[in-house]
């Protein structure tokens, strides 16, 4: 009865899903999943990708995930972002209906890109498509080189990898060489990016190859 009750939510996920990627198509929108634990860096990244956005003249919306507060979404504002803050109220994933009732606050119209930051785990979000085009994991240098082999759904799922706090490898023991064995062995079509957010531009490589993702969606 439990396989039934779950396989019966995936599969209304799986309509909504399908619906979201629909409605984003028809107003030309790209919506980015972006992935990875707590203190992975996410809102980092995203800062960072909507400096490299802002030079392409795109025009982006953010939906902040989280279980409670709206710290993170409060940095984004101060860019001047349109930001949606999502609190799941103790929820471990964002499922598709969340996002589906977010999207009217939004003028999909005047936007080229959304980006979601997922809740903060490598277990849950990687189970759930909410709309999204592309899917992208963080794993930050801290959190170890085992986390392929100890998570591999979410970097199965995902269709780049971003390692970030690449400037702290020398005070970690972080092998770069096993982690994208590990990813590619799941996923030989996955894309590999080692970060370092303090520097100016790093996130140029990352953001050619979502711009030629956008050319496609």
């Amino acid at each position: 009865m439990e396989i039934k009750v779950i396989k019966q939510i995936m599969d209304w996920n799986k309509e909504c899903h399908d619906e979201l990627i629909g409605k984003l198509n028809d107003n030309k929108v790209t919506m980015i999943n972006v992935m990875g634990s707590p203190g992975a860096g996410k809102t980092t990244f995203i800062l960072n990708l909507l400096n490299e956005f802002k030079k392409e003249g795109l025009k982006v919306g953010v939906i902040e995930g989280d279980i409670a507060g709206k710290v993170d979404a409060e940095k984004i504002a101060k860019e001047g972002i349109q930001v949606v803050q999502l609190n799941t109220d103790g929820a471990c994933h964002i499922e598709a209906e969340s996002i589906k009732n977010i999207l009217p606050n939004f003028d999909l119209k005047d936007l080229d890109l959304i980006i979601v930051e997922n809740i903060g785990n490598l277990v849950c979000p990687a189970e759930f498509n909410i709309g999204e085009h592309l899917k992208i994991a963080l794993l930050s240098v801290p959190e170890g080189d085992d986390k392929v082999q100890k998570y591999p759904l979410m970097f199965a799922n995902s269709d780049g990898l971003v390692i970030t706090k690449s400037d702290l490898k020398d005070y970690f023991e972080f092998d770069y060489t096993k982690i994208f064995d590990d990813a590619i062995k799941r996923n030989q079509k996955i894309r590999i990016f080692a970060v370092n957010s303090k520097v100016d531009g790093c996130l140029s490589e990352v953001k050619e190859w979502i711009l030629s993702k956008m050319k496609r969606a």
